[in-house]
């Protein structure tokens, strides 16, 4: 059950919903039951679906653009657009990065960013974020 919860904790850390998966990460570290690659195998690959998701929202999410709901003003649709094509793809690598992480991912998708380049950029930055925690959480326990 640790698996599932960190999956999911991760999972939904990674949409635009708050949630935080770190520490739970960091909690099942201390457990010496369980493995150190699998935890971070499920952090990271709950985490990265979790930016898919976003992905797809920003896909389908500019046909939208002209409906009075739209949750996003054409300046501020402008202006992400314009950090995006300055630092292109290379952008995602702060996709880790809280608050700016997860919009970042779901620009990425309103730019039309290839899924394949997008789930390597993006692999490598949650990975690496996850690796970096328990590093510090294996050296604190």
């Amino acid at each position: 059950m640790p698996y599932l919860g960190l999956f999911l904790a991760a999972f939904l850390a990674a949409t635009l919903l708050p949630a935080q998966s770190e520490a739970l990460l960091a909690y099942h570290l201390s457990n010496p039951a369980l493995s150190v690659a699998g935890l971070l195998a499920v952090a990271t690959a709950g985490n990265v679906l979790g930016s898919v998701v976003n992905w797809l929202c920003g896909r389908f999410l500019r046909h939208f653009q002209n409906r009075r709901w739209f949750p996003v003003s054409p300046a501020h649709l402008a202006r992400a657009e314009a950090q995006y094509h300055r630092w292109g793809r290379w952008s995602l690598l702060a996709s880790w990065v809280p608050i700016i992480g997860d919009p970042l991912t779901v620009v990425a998708g309103v730019m039309r960013e290839p899924l394949p380049s997008f789930l390597v950029i993006v692999t490598i930055a949650k990975a690496g974020r996850y690796l970096v925690v328990a590093g510090l959480a294996l050296l604190w326990f």
